[in-house]
C-alpha cells in the first residue's frame, strides 16, 4: 500500500540565469513499511529532497500526496500538527533539550501534543533501542550512539507513520553508526513504520531495501526494490 508519494516536485532557488534547481521535476512513490536510502554527491538535492516529502519546506511547483491529500494545501498550523502527528525525524545533529533527561526528551512531542503516553508502547521502544537503562540521564551524560537511539525514540514515541532520518550516523564513528542504523531498520520494521533516510555513505544506503540516487536534482538510478 501507497503511504506518500511526490507528483512533478520542484524546488528552486533564485530566477533566471542563475536560477538553481535543487529538486527538479521528481516524481516517487513510498510503499508503507518501506525501507529507502536516498543518496547522491553533496548538492545534489537529496536533502532538499526529504524535507519536501516531509512538509518541513515547501516546493516551488508539484505536489506531495499523504493519504490523499496534497500537504502543501495545509496552511503552516495544520501541517504543523501533521509532522507532530504522523510524521518522526532523526537528524545527523541530535537536538536534545540539555537541561532534560533521556526520558523527558523521548516524551517531549507527546507532551507538547497534550497526549497521554503510551506507557506499554514506549517501554517496548527503549528496550528495543537499549536504552532503558539510561532514562535518568542528561545527554551531557550519554555517548553519541546513546544520544542518537534516544532521539530515534523520540522520533518514534508519537507512533509516527513515516520516519524521515536526514545523516543520521554523520556523527557515528563506523561501528556505532552501523548498529544505530541496525536498530533503526529494526525498529521501524517491527512497527510497520515507512523510512526514508538521507545518506551519502554507500555502505548505508546499501542497507535499505530500495536505493535512489539523485544527481542535479533529479532521479539519476532507483533500484525500484518497494517501488510502485
Amino acid at each position: 500500500m501507497e503511504m506518500i508519494r511526490c507528483e512533478d516536485l520542484m524546488k528552486t532557488y533564485g530566477s533566471g540565469t542563475g536560477a538553481v534547481h535543487a529538486v527538479d521535476g521528481v516524481s516517487l512513490s513510498f510503499e508503507q513499511g518501506s525501507f529507502t536510502a536516498v543518496t547522491g554527491k553533496s548538492g545534489s538535492g537529496k536533502s532538499t529532497l526529504l524535507h519536501l516529502l516531509s512538509g518541513l519546506d515547501r516546493p516551488t511547483s508539484g505536489k506531495v500526496i499523504y493519504q490523499d491529500n496534497n500537504l502543501f494545501q495545509y496552511n503552516d498550523n495544520q501541517l504543523s500538527v501533521l509532522r507532530r502527528r504522523r510524521f518522526g525525524f532523526v537528524f545527523q545533529a541530535y537536538n536534545l533539550v540539555r537541561e532534560l533527561t533521556a526520558q523527558e526528551n523521548i516524551l517531549l512531542p507527546v507532551m507538547l501534543d497534550n497526549r497521554k503516553p503510551d506507557e506499554a508502547y514506549l517501554k517496548r521502544l527503549v528496550e528495543m533501542l537499549d536504552i532503558d537503562d539510561r532514562l535518568s540521564h542528561l545527554p551531557g551524560a550519554l555517548s553519541g550512539g546513546q544520544q542518537q537511539r534516544v532521539c530515534i525514540a523520540r522520533a518514534l514515541a508519537n507512533k509516527p507513520s513515516i520516519l524521515f532520518a536526514d545523516e543520521p550516523t554523520g556523527n557515528l564513528d563506523g561501528k556505532t553508526g552501523r548498529e544505530v542504523l541496525t536498530l533503526m531498520r529494526t525498529v521501524s520494521s517491527e512497527l510497520g513504520i515507512t523510512m526514508i533516510l538521507v545518506t551519502h555513505d554507500l555502505g548505508v544506503a546499501e542497507q535499505a531495501d530500495r536505493i535512489i540516487r539523485l544527481e542535479d536534482g533529479r532521479v539519476a538510478e532507483d533500484s525500484g526494490k518497494g517501488a510502485n
